[in-house]
């Protein structure tokens, strides 16, 4: 018998290209068919069918309090009964504001928007205005939303001028992203020494998430804050996944790196769609309406959103000990997945991120992350989502461990985890 989830999935495929909202979720690189989520709450997220798991998405990472926080949804429920939107200022837009440039001293001044990829374009276009330059530097196998200039990929020598890695995206529109490799100071070096006046921002994940959680190598992060400057070109930190979550300063905090701008997106919102870019108070003076760099959005600065990210922001600045918590959660899965694997496998992991990769040699960049036997990762993820454990359906995003997970919630999985290498 046809399952809820299936039926569904098969209604949504008539009328949402491929049944879903954004890609991974379709789960087509495991090969099955989606949970559709009827309800969450603390780690555990319910589908229509019944099947309680214990969730590892966590929304791809914006659940760090975990699901439904009481306090969180009080405020926001609060917030409802005075409006959506207004369309206007608010005083919680400030308040934001404010607590952000707190928490993330290199955001002197920043800008809300509705999501991680408009903060990011926005966050380029003001580099280039500052700068004056147009050619931007980014990483291969380093996502940064879906804007066309970003959607781009190595060609074969990897260091030349991208080619679109979409349908739809002119290449004339790319010819100014350039594509480094990550954790390669040479192949940046080779970028600059080419374009010496022509590169407008460098910008990197911090820790690349989404080719599956790859660390910086010692050095790598501060190479690109000297090289930037060396070159006057700025330096983005992509932050929309390591901000607020390796740190309450982010991954700037945890490696002692201050960039010039930050784009940030899901912890900053609390579950709610919001994105922020900032920086040097000199450089986002460039900004509309006090400068030449156009940027607007209907809905950005929303009351509701701005309501769930300041409670959320303030969650995390009172507990002192939360970090230590999420860390020491991760690190006891990332041990029992290497032990119950033995030489099989590469755990990845920093903070509350990590990725199992199915194979032997260390993970440190794209070309080694897509080593992995994706066929083994679906058969690692099919047999603990059976189990009751819900991880990313695919090989290349991140594992998330919120302050929601129990001890018990850990040792299930532990066990889980120990139970598929002895099936195998």
């Amino acid at each position: 018998m046809d399952t809820r989830s299936k039926v569904l999935f098969e209604e949504a495929k008539r009328h949402i290209p491929g049944g879903v909202n954004s890609p991974v979720r379709a789960f087509g690189s495991v090969g099955r068919t989606p949970r559709f989520i009827a309800s969450a709450k603390g780690s555990r997220i319910t589908d229509v069918d019944g099947n309680e798991m214990i969730d590892y998405v966590c929304s791809w990472g914006a659940g760090i309090l975990g699901h439904a926080h009481p306090r969180v949804i009080k405020v926001v429920q609060q917030a409802c009964e005075n409006g959506l939107t207004y369309g206007a200022p608010t005083e919680k837009e400030v308040i934001l504001a404010e607590l952000i440039a707190e928490l993330v001293p290199s955001m002197e001044v920043s800008r809300l928007v509705s999501s991680g990829t408009e903060a990011v374009m926005s966050a380029i276009r003001t580099a280039r205005g500052y700068t004056g330059r147009d050619k931007i530097v980014k990483f291969k196998g380093c996502y940064h939303g879906h804007s066309d200039g970003l959607l781009v990929k190595a060609g074969s020598a990897a260091l030349t001028t991208s080619v679109p890695d979409s349908a739809g995206v002119p290449e004339d529109y790319t010819k100014h992203t350039l594509v480094a490799l990550y954790n390669d100071r040479e192949s940046v070096e080779k970028l600059f020494q080419a374009n010496p006046k022509e590169i407008a921002a460098v910008i990197v994940e911090p820790v690349a998430a989404n080719m599956g959680v790859v660390l910086p190598e010692a050095g790598f992060l501060e190479f690109l804050r000297e090289i930037t400057k060396q070159y006057g070109a700025l330096l983005i930190f992509d932050e929309v996944i390591t901000g607020f979550r390796l740190a309450l300063g982010g991954a700037q905090e945890y490696y002692g790196i201050a960039p010039d701008l930050t784009t940030l997106g899901k912890i900053v919102g609390g579950g709610m769609p919001i994105g922020a870019y900032g920086g040097k108070r000199e450089i986002m003076q460039m900004v509309s309406p006090v400068g030449s760099v156009y940027q607007a959005g209907t809905l950005s600065g929303n009351p509701i959103a701005t309501t769930a990210g300041i409670e959320t922001l303030q969650i995390l600045k009172e507990d002192k000990t939360i970090y230590k918590r999420l860390e020491k959660k991760t690190e006891i899965l990332a041990t029992a997945v290497r032990e119950a694997a033995k030489k099989s496998i590469i755990v990845n992991q920093v903070g509350s991120l990590m990725s199992v990769f199915f194979t032997e040699q260390p993970v440190q960049d794209y070309e080694s992350a897509v080593s992995s036997n994706t066929k083994c990762y679906t058969e690692y993820f099919g047999y603990l989502l059976e189990h009751g454990i819900y991880t990313a359906p695919s090989q290349f995003e991140a594992m998330f461990i919120s302050d929601a997970h129990t001890q018990e919630d850990i040792d299930k999985t532990c066990e889980v985890i120990k139970a598929y290498f002895m099936h195998i």
